[in-house]
């Protein structure tokens, strides 16, 4: 019976790497698309979504199957749950990737609005913290996944900074705000992007040490 059980959490396992290489790589083209304009790079990010849920809903479903049949308890119950929760979190990524790709083909129509000069800056670290959250899932490490967490703070910083700076932008160039508005709807799909790399974090610490540390206080992050 272990010999089963071992042979799904492994199956499970190739899966969920898998589904997180391939949102990685979308949230990446989606970056790319945004940052550098490009609508097709963007049609492609919204043409792959589909493969993305089918995987999502394999992975649940394989999830479920385990918990159901082989009722794991302690490490192999806390690697299922959070299995389950990263699946949601990955898939929920690439809905916003998609979000963010219909802005870029939404840039294209009208006047060209100048991008914050932090707009860059925050896909940077947003991108930073996609990879080393899925880097820290990979190795365990619950170290790397504190980090993650605590860089969430950086974005949540620029994305205030950024959206001031678009109203303002928009304020003195009325004939903007069409685009403007884009703008700004990407970076809050970013935004929240960066917190679902943190719930991965918060998830892989779980999953190493046993402990909750959504909600708790930063000092208690930290760790």
């Amino acid at each position: 019976m272990r010999t089963h059980f071992q042979r799904d959490l492994d199956q499970m396992q190739l899966h969920i790497l898998g589904m997180a290489a391939m949102v990685e790589r979308v949230i990446d083209q989606t970056i790319r698309a945004f940052q550098t304009r490009q609508p097709g790079l963007a049609e492609e990010v919204i043409r792959g979504d589909e493969n993305i849920d089918q995987e999502e809903n394999f992975v649940e479903e394989e999830c479920l199957k385990m918990l159901a049949l082989h009722q794991p308890v302690a490490v192999d119950l806390r690697r299922i749950v959070a299995v389950l929760k990263i699946n949601g979190d990955l898939e929920r990524m690439a809905d916003l990737s998609v979000n963010i790709a219909e802005r870029v083909l939404m840039l294209g129509e009208g006047p060209t609005l100048p991008f914050p000069g932090k707009v860059q800056w925050m896909a940077e670290v947003t991108k930073q913290m996609v990879r080393q959250s899925l880097e820290a899932f990979v190795q365990m490490d619950a170290h790397l996944a504190r980090r993650v967490i605590r860089m969430d703070d950086d974005v949540d910083r620029l994305n205030k900074e950024i959206i001031d700076e678009l109203i303002v932008l928009m304020q003195s160039q009325p004939g903007c705000v069409t685009q403007g508005l884009s703008v700004f709807s990407a970076v809050r799909h970013l935004e929240r992007i960066a917190d679902h790399a943190t719930n991965i974090a918060e998830d892989v610490v779980y999953l190493v040490e046993g402990e909750i540390i959504r909600h708790r206080l930063p000092e208690a992050v930290a760790g």
